[in-house]
């Protein structure tokens, strides 16, 4: 066999390992689609969409399955971590770019990718631990520290690694004559970085929000040691609550029946929320392309 034989070999071996790797993908979300909408949406129709979507009252000895207070609760602690993460990740990369200096940049770009590997049940022991006493004792007006204050700071740290890696990247990725051609303007550095580079990496810091937001609303485990569990509408900072993600991880192994189809049906909820997010964002940064 010849080398440039073989070499064609190769290259068709990678690439056929490469399109079954994108057919395994598609296959997978194809499923998980499929499975969820034969099992839920016909409980969802039984039950009833204004009774499931619209109220509060999740009973299941009553056969009541509402999931209203739990939706609001994943929707507004989604938009706290989200934007909270989001503020401090920017500004973490945009301070690892120009302003660290440059023999703490390796150490602190290190502990930050450090905290993506960190089990999200060690979140949520240290949420329950460290943060949730803390806000018992020095925030709370009702002395408890469960709620959506507690389960947003968890989130918050745990999505600053997407947020600030992928935000340096997008930064790393501008062309540096940008900032140059600004400070040779007459801009200072702290002008020609937040009025020049972070506009120009705006595509990159983008990708990244969209990221921290879905890693948010899906974050499961984390969330159930600090938010408290009850199904109540988040009233307060410090109301114990209840996520749509927390609802079937406290469900999922024990319930049977129409109880775990209602868990399924919540899974429907939560995937269509997803795609409808996800739209929205692709809808706005194809605006801000057009800016």
């Amino acid at each position: 066999m010849t080398s440039a034989t073989l070499a064609r070999t190769k290259e068709g071996i990678i690439k056929w390992a490469l399109f079954l790797c994108a057919l395994f993908a598609i296959f997978a979300i194809i499923v998980i689609t499929v499975y969820l909408f034969a099992n839920g949406l016909p409980f969802i129709f039984q039950t009833g969409i204004d009774k499931f979507l619209f109220s509060s009252v999740w009973n299941l000895n009553a056969g009541s399955y509402g999931i209203a207070a739990m939706l609001v609760t994943t929707l507004v602690l989604t938009a706290m971590a989200t934007l909270g993460g989001g503020v401090f990740g920017l500004l973490t990369a945009i301070c690892i770019y120009k302003f660290l200096p440059r023999f703490l940049k390796k150490p602190v770009g290190f502990c930050i990718n450090l905290l993506s590997g960190i089990p999200s049940v060690i979140y949520g022991l240290f949420g329950l631990s460290v943060v949730v006493p803390f806000i018992a004792d020095y925030l709370s007006l009702n002395a408890s520290g469960y709620g959506i204050l507690s389960a947003s700071i968890v989130l918050m740290i745990m999505v600053l690694p997407t947020m600030v890696s992928m935000s340096l990247d997008a930064l790393n990725a501008t062309d540096p004559m940008y900032y140059e051609g600004a400070l040779a303007l007459g801009s200072t550095k702290e002008e020609a970085v937040f009025k020049i580079m972070v506009p120009a990496a705006k595509s990159g810091i983008f990708a990244a929000l969209v990221l921290s937001c879905g890693r948010a609303l899906g974050e499961t485990m984390a969330v159930i040691l600090v938010l408290g569990g009850s199904v109540n509408y988040p009233t307060g900072l410090t109301v114990s609550v209840r996520t749509l993600t927390a609802n079937i991880a406290m469900g999922a192994m024990e319930l049977t029946g129409d109880d775990l189809t209602a868990l399924v049906a919540c899974g429907v909820v939560l995937f269509v929320l997803t795609l409808l997010i996800n739209g929205v964002f692709a809808l706005f940064r194809s605006k801000m392309k057009h800016v």
